[in-house]
């Protein structure tokens, strides 16, 4: 960025905009904070990445789920397949509608940027064609988000963040697909999810595709992935595909 960052106009603009939507609502409080912890992890994991600007990655952190406000608001869900591709909905309120005015004056080359790291960080593999800065730029931001997933599944009522009855979660098996994608280590595409312990997996296989070593020295440090593996399940199958993953995840 040609200017340094104004951080304290952005977490205003951020607040400000926020505001207009329920705050009662444990949804977009858990949006809010888990805005504010991604920024806070681009920041850390871009000091480690040479030639990207800290702040730029902070301010990514910051926009990434601008599109989950109103998804919610709208559709009264987080489930991209339910509602809509939340990441291109943020860009297209930010880059096409002009939201991004809100929150201060970038010069092209930042917008182009922003928009990037935001439209590319839920798809399940980043657009081909991206120069090695914007590539840099999109899998910091992937990778402080994955991490903060890990939190959102402990810290949250996993029935919430769901929307599924205690019941189903706690009955509910992991198909063959989604157990072998745990095995070839690797992420999970949302249409092969059929159920929800497979979304649970899912998440924990995130860990697999994080890019950076401080990525993983993060994960380690926060313990979360150990607490989602210690998901205590009724059904049998699952009970015991669950420790198989505690023995052998080795990160």
């Amino acid at each position: 960025m040609k200017a340094e960052l104004d951080r304290e106009f952005v977490k205003q603009a951020f607040a400000s905009y926020t505001n207009h939507y329920d705050p009662d609502d444990p949804k977009i409080k858990l949006k809010i904070n888990h805005t504010y912890r991604v920024a806070g992890l681009c920041e850390r994991i871009a000091e480690t990445v040479p030639g990207t600007d800290t702040d730029l990655a902070w301010l990514a952190g910051m926009l990434h789920d601008i599109g989950r406000f109103e998804q919610v608001r709208r559709y009264g869900t987080f489930a991209d397949a339910r509602s809509v591709d939340h990441a291109a909905f943020g860009a297209d309120l930010l880059f096409t509608e002009g939201l991004i005015g809100t929150f201060g004056d970038y010069d092209d080359r930042t917008l182009d940027i922003l928009e990037k790291a935001i439209r590319n960080h839920n798809r399940f593999r980043i657009e081909d064609g991206l120069t090695e800065e914007y590539m840099a730029y999109c899998q910091i931001l992937r990778d402080a988000d994955k991490i903060d997933i890990l939190r959102v599944n402990t810290e949250t009522p996993l029935e919430e963040i769901y929307n599924v009855s205690t019941d189903e979660l706690r009955s509910s098996a992991v198909s063959e697909e989604v157990r072998q994608g745990f095995m070839e280590r690797r992420a999970i595409l949302r249409s092969r999810r059929l159920t929800t312990a497979d979304i649970l997996v899912s998440h924990i296989c995130l860990v697999f595709e994080l890019v950076y070593p401080v990525s993983i020295q993060i994960v380690r440090e926060q313990g979360y992935l150990d607490r989602i593996l210690a998901f205590e399940s009724d059904n049998e199958d699952t009970k015991a595909w669950f420790e198989y993953m505690r023995q052998t995840i080795n990160l």
